[in-house]
């Protein structure tokens, strides 16, 4: 169920009906203005509606006037434990704040930073994390984690409505997927606050992207959820922002850039997909327009799978085919495929037009009509499901027999750069 309520966050509306707005958080040290601006400009660029930055001491609060000033999109300033930074954020044009009551130093510290927010006009951001729960309900957090959390959650509201201060969105946030998804589905009944949707500390890149898109991706399907944030263990927020994007746009929630859809592959492949699919996925970062693009691995299944998309291809050995909405378009040389893929959606964008050849056409339509019946009779589930068999057994020989438990994985400057940040690497 939507958020009735909604804030204002520097001139972007969440809550109210409004679509879901993706937010993330910098990774710089603050104070560093040249490393802070350079990511707030990444992920804005890469889709961010508004960016969070950590504020733990003076001269990042002083940072952040210039920050607030020069930042494509609005600015949320994150506070823990000192509400005399939170008053100064106000101060410093922070287009909201995030805070948690519970650690912030007690109701009459709330008090100040909400007398000193109604009158700056700045939206809060009330937080709850399973890590920082308020002392009188960790009992309960033991017997009903959900519970507690949700608790939390309205103990605060609740405090914030005796201020007379409804300026606010909420966030509950677990590291676990089925504690964060009970949690506010039950949350979501009790209050008519915009609600912040993340799953903390979520994990790397990999693991963490697959916990948010459960978690997230269950909420924003029961049409829970305001604003989101994925929170994942790596320096480049870009990242957190492009995972936002894929899970709104799978939801059909909103729309940025094209679709790719691709084929998971199996014994049918003749060709080198794998290096078509990440060729094609890194070309169309250029490209505006929500087109879905799809790319077959082989002809058996005909276009029928991809029939919706706008663009695609289907490979063979030594041909593919280019098809469109359902239609073949043509068939070109496999070393070809992917540039006459482009040339086709390059025109498309600039006349919105798809011209269809009927000679090239016909030509398509006879080539994927012959690879379907040259395939017809040899690719059936047995073999299939010997070619998997035989491909397990070969794996499981190229795997070494043990991995010494000292051996790390280290990151370099281009995965992880200590530019801008606290740490330096050795």
């Amino acid at each position: 169920m939507a958020s009735k309520r909604h804030v204002n966050v520097g001139g972007v509306q969440i809550g109210g009906g409004a679509p879901v707005i993706v937010q993330t958080m910098t990774k710089t040290e603050t104070a560093n203005l040249s490393a802070t601006m350079a990511q707030i400009r990444k992920v804005s660029d890469a889709g961010a509606d508004v960016v969070r930055v950590a504020v733990p001491r003076e001269k990042d609060v002083e940072a952040l006037k210039t920050i607030v000033a020069d930042s494509p999109i609005p600015i949320i300033a994150d506070i823990h434990f000192n509400h005399t930074l939170a008053l100064k954020a106000i101060d410093a044009g922070a287009h909201c704040v995030r805070l948690n009551p519970g650690n912030i130093g007690g109701p009459d510290k709330v008090a100040e930073v909400a007398v000193r927010a109604r009158a700056a006009g700045t939206p809060l951001r009330i937080g709850v994390n399973s890590g920082s729960l308020p002392k009188h309900l960790h009992t309960l957090e033991r017997d009903n984690p959900v519970e507690a959390l949700v608790g939390a959650a309205v103990e605060f509201v609740e405090l914030m409505e005796r201020l007379d201060f409804t300026d606010f969105k909420v966030s509950i946030k677990s590291t676990s997927v089925p504690n964060t998804i009970a949690a506010n589905r039950l949350l979501s009944q009790r209050i008519e606050y915009p609600l912040h949707l993340g799953i903390t500390e979520a994990g790397t890149k990999w693991s963490g992207s697959i916990k948010s898109a459960v978690g997230l991706g269950t909420l924003l399907a029961d049409g829970i959820g305001d604003t989101i944030r994925i929170s994942l263990s790596t320096f480049h927020a870009e990242e957190e922002v492009k995972v936002a994007w894929e899970i709104l746009k799978a939801l059909k929630l909103r729309e940025r850039g094209p679709v790719l859809i691709a084929c998971p592959t199996c014994g049918r492949l003749q060709f080198d997909m794998d290096t078509v699919v990440a060729d094609i996925e890194r070309r169309l970062e250029d490209y505006e327009d929500p087109i879905e693009v799809a790319v077959l691995g082989c002809a058996v299944n005909g276009i029928g799978e991809a029939s919706h998309a706008d663009f695609g291809i289907t490979g063979a050995k030594n041909e593919g085919l280019i098809f469109s909405r359902g239609k073949p378009l043509r068939k070109v040389p496999q070393d070809r495929l992917v540039d006459e893929l482009f040339k086709e959606i390059d025109a498309y964008a600039k006349t919105r037009r798809i011209v269809v050849d009927d000679k090239h056409q016909a030509e398509g339509a006879e080539w994927l009509a012959r690879i379907e019946a040259e395939n017809a009779g040899d690719l059936t589930p047995e073999r299939l499901a010997a070619l998997e068999k035989a491909k397990q057994a070969e794996e499981a020989q190229a795997l070494p027999a043990s991995i010494s438990p000292s051996e790390r994985i280290l990151l370099d400057e281009t995965a992880s750069p200590t530019d801008g940040r606290r740490f330096t690497r050795a």
